[in-house]
């Protein structure tokens, strides 16, 4: 198991490396020049000139790659622009919520797809099958942004129980917290736990039809003390 996951590691560190060249290459083919825009309405050659110096704007791609990949690995993601902070300081900022967002989303998915998956595959051509199945399509068919604007119409405008936006850390109010982002939370993992019971009921009937469990209702076990068993004359030799 240990080998697996190390090969599998080992697999995506050049895949993130082509995903890297591919989007900074993508990123040199939009139109405009990043100086020009940091330099702001006065553009002053100056200024640009300076500009360019700094972020290397005057090296080729390959050279410009190479530094940022450097910056990257030793953990400077560069600087943002419009806040005029470090994105390694912004990334930090919002990692919280962000693990806690995705934390609860899929403690939703889980709860919801595989007890569904379950009951739909236990209970086939039944009505827990037909609506799990309506909400494994509704899960999947409704887009995140529409239906959390409906949760946030009826549980924050016309039932006023939840904020409609905001945040608050864990540690400092973890009923807040949660009234906070349990809304979200849902909306993401909706669409998981959609496709979590359609798997879910695609591996419980394989296995149903594989080892008959499960899904098939036994019949009862006759009761084998009432059944005489056969008897044979004592000169007839069973084994000739």
């Amino acid at each position: 198991m240990l080998a697996f996951l190390t090969q599998r590691l080992l697999q995506i560190i050049p895949t993130l490396i082509l995903v890297s060249m591919l989007i900074f290459g993508l990123q040199q083919l939009l139109p405009g020049d990043p100086a020009l825009i940091m330099a702001g309405e006065e553009r002053d050659p100056k200024v640009l000139e300076e500009i360019r110096q700094q972020y290397r704007l005057n090296e080729p791609i390959p050279v410009q790659y190479f530094y940022w990949m450097k910056g990257v690995l030793s953990g400077n993601l560069g600087e943002s622009m419009r806040l005029k902070s470090s994105v390694a300081s912004l990334v930090a900022e919002k990692l919280p919520v962000t693990l806690q967002l995705a934390g609860m989303a899929i403690i939703v998915a889980l709860g919801i797809g595989i007890p569904a998956g379950i009951i739909s595959a236990v209970k086939k051509d039944t009505a827990w099958d037909y609506g799990a199945n309506i909400f494994a399509l509704w899960g999947i068919s409704t887009p995140n942004f529409w239906l959390g604007i409906l949760m946030i119409f009826l549980f924050s405008v016309t039932l006023g129980w939840l904020p409609a936006s905001g945040y608050v850390r864990l540690g400092e109010d973890w009923r807040a917290s949660l009234a906070t982002t349990v809304m979200p939370a849902f909306v993401l993992g909706n669409a998981i736990a959609a496709v979590l019971m359609r798997h879910t009921r695609s591996a419980m009937a394989a296995s149903c039809r594989v080892t008959g469990s499960f899904c098939i209702t036994r019949a009862p076990t006759p009761d084998l003390s009432r059944i005489d068993s056969p008897r044979f004359p004592d000169s007839t030799p069973l084994i000739q």
